[in-house]
């Protein structure tokens, strides 16, 4: 058999086929492995935020008595002038025999409640309060009226002897009003505030005006009051025609409440307005206490409803579209975090806001994807969150960047 001998060069070449089939293999498996190893997330920095400005609002309070004001919902709008002692309150102890009776016989709106009849002892109280220059209605023999007829008279009217007949009617005796009164007035915390009868021309019904705001709050909040105190004019059976004492009425806004007149309180008036600022309703409650006389308290009244209108603000918390961050990529891409709406509160006075933005960790995104949130603090109010989305997609790079940059970017944690 035939000896066969091998070539040199053929015993070199298979290392060599060997040699080139490995190379091609790791250059395979580099290519394979540098295109589908994923990304580390894009490196995602936060913008610094400047807070919005406001100013501190300038009132234009009186200057004599006592007086407060606040907007209903904005604690620190309460701002206060002059005495912080008790005063005497004169009528405006009417809106607390209100509350009181309504406490203990209870009205919901578009009834009448039950019916009252005027007795002797009721009717007396006309000459009572006659005899002291107190306001008084008429109250014939006979007179029935309902609790809410009853009510429009004392309150709309001013008149003590309607008020009077509220208490004995509600709590059978003067001094059981007065207990009552007293236990109301210690359930709302209005511990600055003492009632000894039902109508104020006692001078020892006394109280202070930061009271009296909160007095004026609650007698908003109770439906009936509202009706009664924002009503001009009413006829009532036996009472004959009822105008509001409150003679700025329907002017600026103004919705209440009750005004009140003693020699030693001197001209007093508890009110309200409401304006409509940044989309919503706003209400304002105040008190003076201690004027002349009602024309110039009217006024008084309505140049500081005015500065207080004033003061509130929009401030807006972000724009739409507005920067919070940035995510950047290994191939030099970047895309914002923007605001995906607007945001603005509604403030009063100086109020400090801060923000802080929240990103999520992305590698790649479609443009307007949520990719965070900022929440804002605004003092005073309730925190506000705006979502964060992509300004711009960030897209992949695509194959040929992971095969030029071998590895750059990779989720060492995915690899």
């Amino acid at each position: 058999m035939p000896r066969v001998v091998r070539s040199p060069r053929s015993a070199v070449r298979r290392p060599l086929t060997i040699g080139v089939v490995v190379v091609l293999l790791l250059a395979v498996g580099y290519l394979v492995a540098a295109a589908v190893v994923p990304f580390a997330p894009a490196s995602a920095t936060t913008a610094r935020y400047v807070p919005p400005t406001s100013t501190l609002p300038e009132l234009r309070f009186p200057g004599y008595g006592a007086t407060a004001v606040q907007a209903t919902g904005f604690p620190e709008s309460l701002r206060t002038s002059g005495d912080t002692d008790p005063r005497s309150i004169a009528s405006i102890t009417k809106v607390v025999t209100a509350l009181v009776v309504l406490d203990e016989k209870p009205l919901e709106v578009g009834q009448a409640g039950p019916s009252i009849r005027f007795d002797a002892e009721m009717q007396a109280l006309y000459a009572t309060y006659l005899a002291k220059n107190g306001e008084v209605a008429p109250m014939p023999d006979g007179l029935r009226l309902s609790e809410y007829q009853t009510m429009q008279v004392m309150l709309m009217k001013s008149a003590n002897n309607y008020a009077g007949s509220l208490a004995l009617w509600a709590f059978g005796s003067m001094g059981a009003y007065e207990r009552a009164a007293a236990a109301w007035l210690d359930e709302h915390d209005l511990d600055h505030t003492t009632i000894h009868e039902p109508t104020g021309l006692d001078p020892a019904n006394r109280s202070t005006a930061t009271d009296l705001v909160r007095l004026g709050q609650l007698a908003l909040a109770d439906p009936v009051v509202k009706e009664i105190v924002g009503t001009k004019q009413v006829s009532v059976p036996g009472a004959g025609a009822i105008e509001n004492s409150n003679k700025l009425l329907g002017l600026d806004g103004i919705e209440g409440i009750k005004t009140g007149t003693l020699d030693e309180a001197g001209a007093c008036l508890l009110f309200a307005a409401t304006y409509e600022r940044g989309g919503r309703s706003v209400t304002v409650v105040g008190v003076m206490l201690g004027g002349v006389d009602h024309d110039a308290l009217d006024v008084d009244v309505q140049r500081l409803l005015r500065s207080v209108a004033d003061n509130f603000q929009v401030v807006t918390l972000t724009h739409a579209g507005q920067t919070f961050g940035t995510f950047s990529t290994p191939w030099r891409d970047e895309a914002d975090a923007v605001a995906a709406e607007p945001a603005e509160v509604l403030v009063w006075g100086t109020t400090a806001v801060t923000a802080k933005a929240r990103l999520q960790r992305i590698t790649f995104g479609e443009r307007g994807e949520r990719v965070g949130a900022v929440r804002f603090t605004i003092e005073h109010h309730d925190p506000v969150t705006v979502p964060l989305v992509l300004e711009r997609s960030i897209e992949d790079p695509g194959v040929w960047w992971r095969w030029t940059n071998p590895f750059q970017g990779v989720d060492a944690a995915a690899a």
